[in-house]
């Protein structure tokens, strides 16, 4: 049956089309990776210093003013922060790889060595990024294997002005002919792979 026919004819039915087949892991990250994002680290304090790379943030609302972030829920990172019940949300540079490097990777403290300071919120604020936004959790839903996290920011901060790092098809900016081979270096969220 014409599936066109059937989306302009209400009573016309589309059961014989064939069924759809969900896509796999791998398959899911191909696709997902050609949606350009930027990159940024989150980042909590409970007593000792937390942060995870994330490239799925966004704005949700400007009054009251809320952003989202999503953290999987077998990373070690997020659990740490979202009992702390504040957050920050530091958005990388282009040249910033190196701090997307080291909060990407589940090997070596993620603060050694690293010049940060605890913002007045409680969150450790990363050095030479584009923006800063503190917040605290506002709310969080169970997705899958990620939790969506709501939180109400507090304060924003701007402390640079450069190019904002890109993450595109598996690497960073946007090249004329990107590769489609897939690393499994990094992932969404708290985890160890991108897409």
């Amino acid at each position: 049956m014409n599936t066109q026919r059937a989306a302009e004819d209400p009573q016309v039915t589309v059961d014989d089309a064939p069924a759809a087949v969900a896509p796999t892991p791998l398959e899911m990250r191909r696709a997902m990776g050609t949606f350009a994002s930027g990159v940024t680290v989150v980042t909590g304090y409970d007593g000792e210093p937390a942060g995870f790379a994330c490239q799925s943030f966004a704005s949700v609302s400007l009054e009251p003013p809320l952003v989202l972030f999503c953290a999987d829920h077998r990373g070690r990172a997020w659990p740490r922060i979202r009992s702390t019940g504040r957050f920050c949300v530091n958005v990388l540079a282009e040249r910033q790889t190196d701090l997307c490097d080291r909060f990407g990777s589940s090997r070596g403290t993620k603060f050694e060595g690293l010049p940060w300071q605890l913002s007045r919120w409680g969150s450790p604020a990363l050095p030479g990024v584009l923006l800063r936004v503190h917040a605290e959790v506002h709310d969080v839903h169970a997705a899958g294997d990620h939790d969506v996290v709501i939180g109400r920011v507090l304060e924003l901060e701007t402390p640079a002005d450069a190019p904002p790092m890109v993450f595109f098809r598996g690497k960073f900016g946007i090249a004329p002919e990107p590769e489609l081979v897939m690393p499994d270096a990094w992932g969404w969220g708290d985890t160890d792979t991108w897409v």
